[in-house]
């Protein structure tokens, strides 16, 4: 009879990059997991005193003094790990292609937690993609990492309603905290080969790119619905913008309507102290949230007590 595997004993290498790969991070060492060590990407921002800003799976595997392992190119840079002696490797948004070599090293195989139900968005960018699409539930799949992107075998899904005021700010926290869930519930049954997998069907598979920067510049001349659905999935981080009298307008959050009496797109055809609302394709956008350059993000309630005069109706947003 085979011993039986205590999901909290395997010793863990934990593989992640930005905020929400640090939100699981933490969640498996509060849990009492056994993280041997982090690899995470480089540092690469600064702060306004040019001094650079440890990554998010960083400044958490700091403050439990566990071990950071920062690589440029992991796929050349890999020996550490077998040193490291992990039974398994658990990787969340980590950012970089890992080899063949690299997945053989631990004792009981290497995962990955994709947020998305595979095999639709695989890729860069599930999050983004799924309100992109105006996409009603997204998920979490704990799947087998192999040496192509996203393609290993499904070991446990669970499903993400997305709700209409979800952007991928409060989505990515929903996601967050499904991944540890999925890793919680379904890991043990997997390293005891009570759960052997299935394989992705191919007829099935989608894929995601990353964003693309232009999207940052909303087109008014595409349908309200579409716009809206660009806006949630950059909010709020890039965040979207206009540009009105050569400034910069970032859009945060908006409500979209549609009309048979349409104005040419990117019209400005309200604003007072009851909305501003800016004319597309096929109806009109109500903006709620905005933000001026070297200003906070504020309502648009709060934005107008102090740019009542700014915006005329009839001008045109860029």
């Amino acid at each position: 009879m085979e011993k039986f595997i205590n999901k909290k004993t395997v010793r863990i290498l934990y593989f992640g990059t930005p905020d929400i790969s640090a939100i699981v991070l933490e969640n498996l060492i509060i849990e009492k997991y056994n993280i041997i060590g982090v690899v995470a990407q480089v540092d690469k921002e600064h702060d306004r005193k040019g001094r650079l800003i440890s990554v998010p799976t960083k400044v958490i595997a700091q403050k439990y003094n566990i071990p950071v392992f920062q690589k440029e190119k992991i796929r050349t840079d890999f020996e550490f790990i077998k040193d490291l002696k992990p039974d398994i490797i658990l990787t969340m948004a980590y950012g970089q292609i890992m080899p063949h070599n690299l997945l053989m090293i631990p004792k009981y195989g290497c995962f990955n937690l994709h947020g998305s139900l595979l095999p639709k968005y695989r890729g860069a960018a599930p999050i983004q993609f799924a309100l992109l699409n105006g996409d009603n539930e997204t998920g979490v799949t704990l799947m087998e990492m192999v040496d192509k992107m996203d393609a290993g075998k499904m070991f446990y899904k669970k499903v993400v309603p997305i709700d209409d005021n979800d952007n991928y700010s409060s989505l990515k926290i929903k996601i967050a905290k499904c991944c540890f869930d999925v890793f919680d519930d379904g890991i043990e049954d997997v390293l005891n080969k009570k759960n052997l997998g299935i394989e992705q069907n191919e007829k099935e598979i989608t894929f995601t790119s990353k964003i693309n920067t232009e999207l940052e510049r909303l087109n008014f001349f595409e349908e309200s619905c579409k716009i809206k659905n660009i806006i949630r999935a950059l909010s709020y981080e890039p965040g979207t913008h206009f540009v009105y009298h050569n400034v910069k307008f970032k859009v945060f959050k908006v409500e979209d309507f549609k009309t048979s009496k349409i104005c040419e797109p990117g019209t400005i055809i309200k604003y007072d102290k009851n909305g501003f609302c800016i004319s597309t394709s096929d109806g009109y956008l109500s903006i709620l949230e905005l933000q001026k350059p070297g200003k906070n993000r504020m309502d648009f309630k709060s934005f107008y007590n102090g740019m009542q005069h700014y915006f005329k109706v009839g001008d045109k947003v860029e």
